[in-house]
């Protein structure tokens, strides 16, 4: 007889998610988490008096918590309080330039009047068409396990409209702006939402550019920090019996006859399961975990053949002052080329860009309970390389990257922001694989373009070991809060429907 009927590897969004609905179901249930906490990209730390989020910064499609939530036989708002953000964002062109896109629609397209007159009508097309794809691309395949290309057929069928505007999956996200936008501008303010996948406006799926309208469907931020969220769920999941052992890493997953039976910790403890569900990097799970001789050869190859997803360095600062910023996210507004050229000319070159994608986080707009009174937390999101050229090292570079990240956002978007810093602490990708384990810092888990979406993605259940479930921003959803929640909402009720 096995130990637990459900071993979790993992307490992100996805393994608490899954587990918290297994554990509802009588479901006995063990979530093992390497670290000191839940959350994992999803979390928030304390340094010098201020709470930093470390990866997300907002929430989108919040209603993903209410049906797991509803699932569990409770309410959101007794477990996360959920802040409304508006305006969704706020851009500060190079000469100084600012304006604004509020949650309305209509006050967005007044913004986008006095940008650009002739893109009004595309504005108006743009809002037309993301109102279906957001029903589509967003809602109905939120909870559409993709196993099969039957799935994929008969989730075609069920929405019609798919096959209307099938175009957007197999163009790239800037062609799609293109078609809705003349002006260079107002495309740019929506490009960066290329960088939310993972990848560069010319690589990115077009249907993402989408991703532009949801934001006007709501935008939420959690009382508290990002760590709320993965709390909130720990409390429903430790309200079901559910149990959680921290500073347990696994370092082999137990197969008997081709099946997960188990698992191994690296202090040498043994211990049974009937299923084994994976909330960690895909890659990791098969290729170290279960280790290619206990592979078939067609999924050590599908394995190898995925690319880890873009590195994230985010710089946390705690002002005393809020140097003027007047929205919970402000973007440095740079070009669709620019853009481009952080990943060609850059990133894969092992070259640190120096503009293209900066984003600046500033929650105490919101939630004032983050920082010391009268103070605020800034994040400084980029993207960057893993490998640097040159025999540069993330560790021997960071105070030269601290300053000049705060130089760009100075002397280019001139905010007056280092005579207010009171506390400073970067997370390079470096310092997400060590706190995280996740390979090469990819907070992505892998890379996300149509060869690696949907079906081509890793499956939530496994093809190659029975019994074996993956959660979280590998597999299919990729990766974002909701979508690794939604991950493990989706491996539960097939859990609950193929073994219990």
């Amino acid at each position: 007889m096995s130990d637990y009927d459900a071993i979790i590897i993992g307490a992100g969004l996805g393994g608490l998610a899954c587990g918290a609905i297994l554990a509802r179901s009588g479901v006995k249930t063990l979530i093992l988490e390497q670290s000191g906490n839940t959350g994992g990209c999803c979390s928030s730390i304390q340094h010098d008096g201020f709470t930093f989020d470390i990866g997300p910064s907002v929430v989108e499609f919040k209603w993903v918590w209410d049906i797991l939530f509803e699932k569990l036989g409770r309410k959101t708002a007794d477990y996360i309080d959920f802040i409304e953000i508006d305006p969704i964002y706020s851009f500060i062109t190079s000469d100084g330039k600012r304006f604004s896109y509020p949650a309305d629609l209509t006050k967005t397209r007044k913004t986008i009047e006095t940008l650009s007159p002739d893109d009004v009508k595309g504005w108006d097309k743009f809002v037309r068409i993301g109102s279906g794809m957001s029903e589509i691309f967003f809602k109905s395949s939120m909870f559409t396990p993709m196993m099969t290309l039957r799935d994929m057929m008969i989730f075609g069928i069920k929405n019609p409209l798919l096959s209307l505007k099938l175009k957007y999956v197999f163009i790239n996200f800037e062609s799609a702006l293109k078609g809705f936008f003349k002006s260079e501008a107002v495309r740019a303010s929506m490009g960066m939402h290329a960088y939310y996948l993972g990848l560069p406006p010319a690589l990115c799926p077009g249907y993402a550019v989408f991703l532009c309208y949801t934001d006007h469907e709501g935008v939420h931020y959690p009382k508290g920090g990002m760590g709320s969220i993965p709390k909130g769920i720990e409390k429903a999941y430790r309200e079901e019996d559910g149990e959680i052992r921290f500073g347990e890493r696994v370092i082999k997953i137990i197969t008997d006859k081709n099946r997960a039976a188990g698992i191994r910790t690296a202090s040498g403890k043994e211990i049974t399961s009937r299923v084994v569900i994976s909330n960690i990097n895909a890659k990791t799970c098969y290729l170290d975990l279960i280790g290619r001789d206990y592979l078939p050869r067609w999924a050590v190859k599908a394995m190898e053949s995925y690319e880890y997803s873009f590195a994230n360095p985010n710089l946390m600062l705690g002002l005393k002052d809020q140097i003027g910023l007047d929205a919970h996210h402000t973007v440095c507004h740079s070009t669709i080329e620019d853009m481009n050229s952080a990943w060609f000319d850059y990133c894969l070159k092992g070259k640190i860009p120096s503009r293209g994608f900066l984003l600046l986080s500033c929650p105490t707009i919101e939630d004032h309970s983050l920082a010391p009174e009268n103070h605020h937390c800034l994040n400084i999101v980029t993207v960057a390389p893993y490998r640097l050229s040159g025999g540069k090292d993330w560790d021997s570079i960071r105070e030269e990257y601290i300053e000049s990240r705060i130089d760009i956002v100075e002397k280019e978007f001139h905010l007056n922001l280092r005579e207010n810093i009171v506390a400073a602490k970067l997370n390079t990708p470096k310092d997400f694989e060590r706190m995280l384990l996740q390979p090469e810092g990819a907070i992505f888990g892998i890379q996300f373009d149509n060869a690696s979406s949907m079906i081509f993605r890793p499956r939530i259940r496994s093809g190659a070991i029975k019994n074996l479930y993956l959660v979280g921003s590998s597999t299919h959803l990729g990766g974002g809060t909701p979508t690794t929640t939604a991950s493990g909402i989706l491996a539960a009720d097939m859990i609950l429907r193929e073994v219990f």
